[in-house]
């Protein structure tokens, strides 16, 4: 298994000084932030999901997205996937993601899913993304290009189990799935293996992250409410070592990459040295 790092968890860094610093933590791989910036977020603190520089922006072309790549194969770099928040059935979007991650060589885009808020029955929002996986699937073809269904609360595709119905009987060389065990823990918590064992050839990339649980205020009826957040690592409920090992049984070879959200560190550079060190020490037990 090999080493990447998504730059939603790098966003005070350019792309060159997030692709030096992963270099020196020893790390193979990028997956390349892609949003617009929030209006006015030039004069806010870099953070994940508002002004993150090192995320590439649509609007800047063609030639923002080659000062991403050549910052990536600067320092040895392979850029595995230009990562987008596409809405499901947003085909035309999907192509431009498309347009960009072939233009840079990556392997993998995120495809849309949709949220799951109550607000409409799971039946319908299932067979839209069915839709819009099958028309996808073909568009990820053309491109050489996999679309991945990430395994993400607060969607249709919480668990394993949930992303393999979206994706069951598509072709396998064009969409797949990003198993990432730190949202299951908000949402989704299956047996590490068994859903491994389920996804199969779908199973296409792995995120690294943590949370846990926390009970916080009493309700009037006196039940305890509980609240998720994001943690350290090694602090979390994910058992790291144990998913390691189930990776290991599989036969999984792909890419571990980090999206640590904790801010247990101040800085990027010593979250990637850390990242990378704690799951050297988790590949060569």
């Amino acid at each position: 298994m090999k080493l990447s790092v998504f730059t939603v968890a790098t966003p005070e860094l350019t792309p060159e000084q997030l692709a030096a610093a992963a270099k020196q933590a020893g790390i193979q791989g990028v997956e390349w932030r892609y949003k617009e910036a929030p209006e006015g977020a030039e004069t806010m603190k870099p953070s994940f999901w508002g002004n993150n520089i090192c995320t590439i922006f649509p609007s800047g072309g063609e030639e923002l997205a080659d000062r991403f790549g050549r910052a990536a194969e600067a320092n040895g770099l392979s850029t595995i996937s230009v990562t987008p928040y596409l809405q499901a059935g947003d085909l035309a979007e999907t192509e431009n993601v498309l347009r960009t991650a072939r233009r840079l060589g990556a392997s993998y885009i995120r495809l849309g899913v949709p949220g799951y808020d109550r607000t409409k029955p799971f039946n319908e929002l299932f067979e839209l993304e069915r839709a819009y996986l099958r028309e996808a699937a073909e568009l990820c073809g053309q491109y050489g290009v996999k679309g991945l269904v990430e395994t993400h609360h607060v969607t249709i595709a919480p668990s394993a189990s949930a992303a393999y119905r979206l994706v069951e009987g598509l072709n396998p060389d064009q969409v797949g799935v990003l198993y990432d065990p730190g949202n299951m823990v908000y949402e989704g918590f299956e047996n590490y293996r068994m859903g491994l064992e389920l996804l199969g050839p779908y199973l296409a990339h792995v995120h690294v992250k943590n949370a846990a649980w926390k009970p916080g205020d009493t309700r009037e009826d006196g039940a305890v409410a509980w609240n998720c957040s994001w943690t350290g690592m090694k602090a979390g409920i994910v058992d790291w070592k144990q998913v390691i090992q189930d990776l290991k049984a599989i036969g999984y070879d792909g890419y571990l990459g980090v999206e640590d959200f904790s801010q247990q560190y101040e800085q990027s550079a010593d979250m990637l040295q850390a990242f990378a060190g704690y799951m050297r020490e988790l590949l060569e037990a």
